[in-house]
């Protein structure tokens, strides 16, 4: 298990099973369990505690694809208390002043991570590429293939898929 702390809260990570779960489900304000049962795929669970020590939510789940870069993540904005959560084909959204859930979506193969690019944040997966703002509304998303590797320069996502290179305004997406 790990922990991070960002502004006043601290995220908890369990990314390799769920040892210590029931404490934390058991204290939560809310509770959110995915597939827990389901015999495929590795366990994880992620708890987040405010500035009190009080633990706002804890998400359990089975996911899959598991490992090899298919890691659980997080992305915390602070300013407009979004939390998203993304592990194996499942990506999560709550609004942690509530606290609840805001929306489910799913990735294309597998997560990868989340990356905050001002007021956006950008989620990879193996065969994706979504954004957000901050306030957790889905802009847009573009199918993409490994190898793929992206940066972003002035609002400018500059995309190198498979060699191919193309840029688009981030807020906007491609064309």
């Amino acid at each position: 298990m790990f922990s991070v702390t960002v502004g006043d809260y601290m995220l908890l990570c369990s990314p390799d099973g769920l040892v210590g779960y029931t404490i934390y489900r058991d204290r939560a304000q809310l509770v959110e369990e995915f597939d827990l049962k389901d015999p495929e795929g590795a366990a994880c669970f992620f708890a987040v505690h405010n500035k009190n020590a009080s633990i706002l939510l804890v998400v359990a789940q089975r996911y899959s694809p598991a490992g090899h870069g298919f890691d659980p993540g997080i992305a915390l904005i602070p300013e407009t208390y979004i939390l998203f959560l993304g592990a194996g084909r499942r990506l999560l959204a709550y609004d942690l002043s509530a606290p609840r859930r805001l929306w489910e979506d799913t990735c294309n193969m597998g997560f990868w991570c989340w990356r905050r690019h001002g007021d956006y944040i950008v989620m990879s997966s193996e065969l994706e590429m979504a954004a957000w703002d901050i306030h957790a509304r889905k802009l847009w998303t573009q199918f993409v293939e490994p190898p793929w590797h992206y940066t972003v320069s002035n609002g400018i996502v500059h995309l190198d898929l498979m060699g191919q290179k193309s840029s688009f305004p981030l807020a906007i997406g491609p064309a």
